[in-house]
């Protein structure tokens, strides 16, 4: 069990609960929605028209809804509002989602019962959770569809998954001994305003994006030695030279794991100069990629913490403002994008390289009796495609906005198409990553019997304990697979992760 602070989560905290560890609220957080929510019913017995509270929504903001119909209005906004479309979100995003909006209703600026959030963690810690389509959202007023989606079950509409079913809400509710709720006044606003669903894939996509770094820079390091590389383009004079400090780890990271490596100092007295670039200048492209993720990683753990419902309470004064508009999480999501197309782009040019007799002085495509094998071509042109896929996909979705709402929402920040774009990224840069490793491994094996580094040969160890060395063609599909899933997992990179990242293992 994790106790989450509002306000003061971290991102190692939300790396637990993407990971799958229950989680409750700290104490002040129940009270802060307490006195949220008494003073909602000061503002209502006071007679003022406030936003959310007893108004209609959008352009209809204007329209005073009579004390009798709130909770009808609450009710009809969770029901009009779920319009979503596309495949459900993954459970460990929703896990992530409901987490995240139990934050953000915590900060007590939102007016909700604390029943409510109560009600929302027992699903989550029922492992009951809400089928939210992945398509609706324009970043603005908030993620509006996905999370009348989440909110619905709350009410008993909409549909849960339960021990992997899904099943109608009223249901799954019945079967955790839950009842439906009746939301009172302002609360299914507060539900469905806020940038918890565009943040939550965010998240997602930049923990996964943590772990296809970390395995590319081992991917990098196998290739250096299986090209007979050198390790002097990591020198650490040269990149405090220059002084930026994703450079500057990564080459640190990048010795240390050649720290040893008995086939480096094999070949000093050969005639290279130098090093291609997708080899030789890792430090600068993974570098920057690295403070890429480390300024969204900042941008997501701060929105992870917000309040991003709309109107914002301050004891009995409820301002109305924008903080659902999340064009930060959009912009984070879109740095992301661009760091995993330049991660998956370099480590295909490394296996290029590998595959290629004129520049790696290897076998023809990484096999002996080439021609009549095949070995590694077309795993090349598998990464290659996923790259020119990537570079498609990588137009920033932040730079687009449709007007909603009869024009009275006319900017908005795409945000979580932003994220589930870069996520299909990270998925394709995790295959092109996976394919140097395996290139990388079978390079390796022509030097025998030399060795590598310790910590490469663990991560080569671990591969042939999966994939034996190719000695001829074979089927090589599922095995590209497995290197695929085994970036995705960070099965290889966990060390790395932990120094760069400060990653936890996965539950369980």
């Amino acid at each position: 069990m994790i106790t989450l602070t509002p306000g003061s989560v971290t991102l190692s905290d939300l790396r637990r609960v993407w990971s799958g560890t229950p989680v409750e609220l700290a104490a002040p957080a129940w009270s802060a929605l307490l006195a949220s929510s008494e003073a909602v019913g000061r503002i209502l017995a006071s007679g003022r028209t406030v936003y959310g509270v007893n108004t209609g929504f959008g352009l209809l903001a204007q329209t005073r809804i009579p004390a009798e119909r709130l909770e009808e209005l609450q009710r009809n906004l969770i029901l009009s509002h779920s319009c979503g479309l596309g495949e459900a979100l993954p459970a460990h995003v929703v896990r992530l989602a409901m987490a995240l909006k139990a934050i953000g209703l915590g900060r007590g600026h939102s007016g909700v019962r604390p029943l409510v959030v109560e009600r929302l963690l027992a699903l989550l810690a029922g492992d009951a959770l809400p089928v939210i389509p992945s398509q609706g959202s324009v970043g603005a007023s908030g993620d509006l569809a996905p999370l009348a989606h989440m909110a619905a079950p709350l009410i008993g509409e909409g549909q849960l998954v339960v021990d992997g079913r899904v099943v109608p809400a009223a249901e799954g509710l019945a079967r955790l001994g839950l009842e439906p709720l009746v939301l009172g006044p302002k609360e299914g606003l507060a539900l469905i305003n806020g940038s918890q669903i565009s943040t939550a894939i965010a998240l997602d996509t930049l923990f996964t994006a943590e772990r296809v770094f970390a395995s590319a820079l081992i991917a990098g390091a196998m290739s250096v030695d299986a090209l007979k590389g050198t390790d002097a383009a990591f020198d650490p004079r040269i990149h405090a030279a220059r002084g930026q400090p994703g450079q500057i780890a990564v080459a640190a990271t990048l010795m240390r794991l050649l720290e040893g490596s008995g086939i480096r100092h094999s070949h000093d007295d050969c005639t290279k100069v130098q090093d291609p670039y997708s080899f030789r200048c890792q430090p600068q492209v993974m570098g920057a990629c690295l403070d890429l993720l480390g300024n969204a990683a900042r941008t997501l753990e701060i929105e992870a913490n917000a309040v991003t419902d709309n109107p914002v309470l301050f004891g009995d004064e409820a301002l109305s403002g924008g903080n659902f508009h999340a064009e930060p999480v959009a912009f984070a999501a879109d740095m992301l994008a661009i760091a995993l197309c330049e991660i998956g782009s370099i480590s295909e040019r490394r296996t290029a390289v590998l595959v290629d007799p004129k520049m790696s002085g290897l076998p023809p495509f990484l096999v002996r009796d080439s021609g009549v094998n095949s070995g590694f071509m077309i795993a090349q042109v598998t990464a290659a495609a996923l790259v020119s896929e990537n570079k498609s996909l990588a137009f920033p979705a932040s730079v687009d906005t449709v007007p909603t709402s009869a024009g009275q929402e006319d900017h908005v920040s795409m945000a979580t198409h932003a994220g589930t774009k870069a996520r299909r990224i990270a998925d394709n840069a995790a295959g092109v990553v996976g394919v140097e490793l395996l290139a990388a491994a079978q390079g390796l094996d022509f030097h025998a019997p030399l060795a590598s580094s310790p910590a490469i040969e663990v991560a080569r160890s671990a591969i042939r304990a999966q994939v034996p060395h190719l000695q001829s063609d074979r089927y090589l599909a599922g095995e590209l697979a497995w290197a695929k899933a085994t970036v995705l997992e960070g099965a290889l990179s966990i060390d790395v992760e932990r120094a760069l990242f400060e990653t936890v293992s996965p539950a369980g």
